[in-house]
């Protein structure tokens, strides 16, 4: 029987009076809510472990405590199994149009700056790693398992995986969010938050990057100036085979992510077309990649 989750918020002995709820539209991992409380409002996030996704929710708990300890993200107030309360931010969502606006990516790199160096010394507890070559590989197994519609285009995604991760080559180790879409930004009019910490855990700092510029379309000139602006001194373009090869794991991951909860999610959301959109993009992207000179080779970063 499934549980009305207006009424496990309700339940909560956390809340001082009678609460409203607000549903908040666009979580397609989590139900999220604004609940007000004798006059303040908080943020209420639903959701219990996703093996499937690797999403599990002590890791996501120790990361938003971690992110507000830097300075990053609203504070984490309550927290029992599979229920997150966090601070309410009067704010805008960002779009990916505005990621591209330069006063926006100009607060983001140090953002990504914090989160790579000072959680990794937050972080409390057993955490996760968030390898996408790996996560790739899983994908692709339960897609196997489920006989996706997709399963006939698996093979050849497999081994353009296998390509992108063996010119990755060996990395820096940091803590990385691995999600950066527009929607995990909120603009309070002062200043930026990075929230949702589902995906956090230990990884290249490549991965951020690429991640940040494949979601939102950045240029080409754009990514230069992260790379430049990310790596200072800039690193002389070694890095640069290895970020384009993380886009296209970017990309291909969060297709096979699509794929997956096509079959499995019971989010009302139409992942159909959501993969088919991500393909798309991936399509693009590995053109390009295997398009230019591999002189290269992989690199450490």
């Amino acid at each position: 029987m499934k549980h009305d989750p207006t009424q496990l918020i309700q339940q909560l002995d956390y809340w001082r009076g009678d609460i409203s709820l607000e549903p908040v539209g666009g979580g397609i991992t989590n139900r999220n809510y604004v609940v007000t409380d004798q006059g303040r409002r908080y943020f209420v996030r639903l959701g219990n472990d996703i093996p499937l996704h690797g999403v599990m929710r002590f890791n996501e708990l120790q990361a938003s405590r971690a992110a507000w300890e830097v300075g990053l993200s609203p504070q984490v107030l309550h927290w029992e199994p599979g229920i997150l309360i966090l601070d309410f931010i009067e704010g805008k969502t960002l779009s990916e149009e505005d990621i591209r606006q330069d006063p926006y990516l100009e607060q983001i790199v140090p953002m990504l700056h914090i989160c790579h160096r000072d959680m990794t010394q937050q972080v409390r507890g057993p955490a996760l790693i968030f390898w996408v070559f790996h996560v790739i590989r899983d994908y692709v197994a339960t897609l196997n398992i489920a006989n996706s519609r997709m399963i006939n285009a698996l093979p050849a995604l497999v081994e353009k995986s296998r390509q992108l991760e063996q010119t990755v080559g060996a990395i820096d180790l940091v803590y990385g969010h691995n999600d950066l879409l527009a929607a995990n930004f909120l603009d309070d009019g002062q200043r930026l938050w990075l929230i949702d910490w589902d995906y956090a855990g230990y990884n290249s700092p490549l991965f951020d990057l690429a991640n940040l510029a494949s979601n939102n379309g950045l240029s080409s000139s754009q990514e230069d100036w992260l790379l430049d602006r990310y790596f200072n001194p800039p690193d002389s373009g070694k890095a640069r085979r290895a970020f384009e090869a993380m886009k296209c794991a970017s990309l291909l991951r969060e297709s096979l992510w699509s794929m997956v909860s096509e079959i499995h999610s019971d989010i009302d959301f139409d992942f159909i077309e959501y993969t088919r959109e991500n393909l798309d993009r991936f399509e693009s992207q590995w053109r390009t990649f295997e398009a230019a000179s591999p002189d290269a080779g992989p690199v450490s970063a």
